[in-house]
């Protein structure tokens, strides 16, 4: 064997390697832009739902059906002894707590609001936890990261409007799921250095399905035949688009697959227009601009410097 041929097979392996890694972020990708579409749906159901039952009630079937297909996704995570395990009980208490209060918040901003705005403000979530993990996590941002927060905090105030009545309390409100939602990633971030990615699923589901169950004999209002099977339809739904995008997130980089969230506008455009003939305003347009601006380069950042931060774990925290 001449002193060549173990070089031609390095970059022969180097080829293939790099071929395969193509193949995987090519799959990661269309499966984040599937995820995307059926969160999307799932928020177009819950719109739909929310004109005639309480948020809690569509809360407890979202996440009871939402159990079964995500046992197959705990499976493959270390099982229900995975899942069962804790070693921070505190951060487990302030994660669900805070992603019941962001789910439930959502919810009931997705019936009172266009869809759009909704999904619009919630894009400022890269914001918040960029500018959180500095006091929970002790994590160091530079300048042009804390420069990207203040810009795209002035797209989230031109979003919002605070001055324009009902709609500006509505999207204040809109704005406080978002900030319970990042509370959510953070601790999300800190537990996975301790508890199994089963065990902050599981927990977090069960706590949604007790608490909206405990509301649920106060509020019940007993769905048509139709709406049964679209209630069932928003826990399938959802814990199927959990799946796929950790799938997503398992086969291609964060850098690759995070930027594919803001599709969630054109569904949420897209749904709102073909359903309630919703259509975002000029500034909620302007608003958006700013704030996918701001978190791409946020986005960028975290790739640059190879530190992976809270924004990356996001879809633990899903809807």
């Amino acid at each position: 064997m001449t002193a060549v041929e173990p070089t031609r097979n390095a970059e022969k392996g180097a080829h293939l390697h790099d071929r395969d890694a193509q193949q995987s972020a090519r799959m990661g990708i269309l499966l984040m832009l599937l995820a995307i579409a059926l969160f999307s749906t799932m928020d177009a159901m819950v719109k739909w739902l929310g004109q005639t039952y309480p948020t809690m009630q569509i809360m407890f079937f979202r996440s009871v059906f939402a159990l079964v297909p995500l046992a197959f996704l705990i499976g493959q995570m270390g099982g229900f002894a995975a899942a069962l395990k804790v070693n921070d009980k505190k951060g487990h208490v302030i994660r669900c707590f805070t992603g019941l209060a962001a789910l439930s918040i959502f919810f009931y901003c997705f019936a009172h609001m266009k869809l759009a705005d909704v999904v619009a403000i919630s894009f400022a979530a890269p914001l918040f936890i960029t500018a959180l993990s500095v006091p929970i996590l002790g994590e160091q941002v530079g300048k042009r990261r804390w420069t990207a927060c203040l810009v795209g905090f002035a797209g989230v105030l031109v979003m919002v409007n605070p001055g324009a009545s009902l709609f500006g309390e509505m999207a204040l409100l809109a704005l406080l799921g978002t900030v319970f939602y990042s509370l959510a990633i953070i601790y999300v971030r800190k537990l996975s250095k301790t508890e199994t990615n089963a065990s902050i699923i599981f927990y977090f589901t069960v706590t949604c399905i007790v608490v909206s169950g405990a509301v649920l004999p106060f509020q019940w209002v007993t769905p048509s035949l139709f709406d049964w099977a679209l209630l069932i339809a928003v826990g399938l739904v959802g814990g199927m688009a959990q799946i796929v995008i950790t799938q997503a997130f398992r086969l291609a980089e964060v850098s690759q697959v995070m930027p594919l969230e803001y599709t969630h506008m054109i569904w949420a455009v897209g749904f709102g227009y073909l359903i309630w003939a919703e259509f975002p305003s000029a500034s909620t347009w302007l608003g958006v601009a700013i704030v996918t601006a701001s978190g791409l380069y946020i986005i960028y950042r975290e790739a640059y410097l190879g530190r992976p931060r809270g924004v990356a774990r996001r879809w633990h925290s899903k809807r």
